[in-house]
């Protein structure tokens, strides 16, 4: 199974996408990671909240397909210790599917089109996070519940 983190917008903070860059590479020794970045609006600042989430969520929509499990990233979803996120995504990754796709919307969050496409949220945290920062954030613990699951020494509890 392949796994993609989406998200909304370039990745422009210079130390973010070091970090970001570190865990991709780390996660290509346990799994066919990718990071496709949906480019921003144009002419955003024209357009309502609403028009915004609805038109990110179009292309977000666009970048999957039906055999996609889609999960967001999402402050209103389910909280997971770094075992018990490990444990979950071990149940994904044996449920099938052609990608495990992990979504971050952009600063006004998701539509309600793309949360009914959605089949779980997680949450990262109750505190809110940059939408650029919480890439870097996810590709660690994503990097950190593989080597749980492969029971290497990274993590310690």
């Amino acid at each position: 199974m392949n796994v993609m983190l989406l998200t909304v917008g370039k990745t422009d903070v210079k130390w973010v996408k070091e970090g970001l860059d570190v865990y991709a590479s780390r996660l290509k020794h346990y799994v066919s990671f990718s990071v496709t970045e949906i480019p921003e609006l144009k002419k955003a600042a024209a357009l309502s909240r609403e028009q915004i989430k609805e038109k990110e969520g179009e292309l977000i929509l666009k970048q999957i397909t039906p055999q996609d499990t889609l999960v967001l990233l999402d402050e209103k979803g389910a909280e997971y210790r770094s075992l018990d996120f490990a444990a979950w995504l071990e149940k994904q990754l044996a449920g099938g599917g052609k990608s495990l796709v992990f979504a971050i919307g952009g600063a006004y969050g998701f539509s309600d089109a793309v949360y009914a496409r959605a089949r779980e949220k997680v949450s990262l945290s109750k505190m809110t996070f940059s939408h650029q920062l919480v890439r870097t954030i996810f590709a660690e613990q994503l990097y950190r519940a593989f080597t749980i699951l492969k029971g290497e020494p990274y993590h310690h509890e």
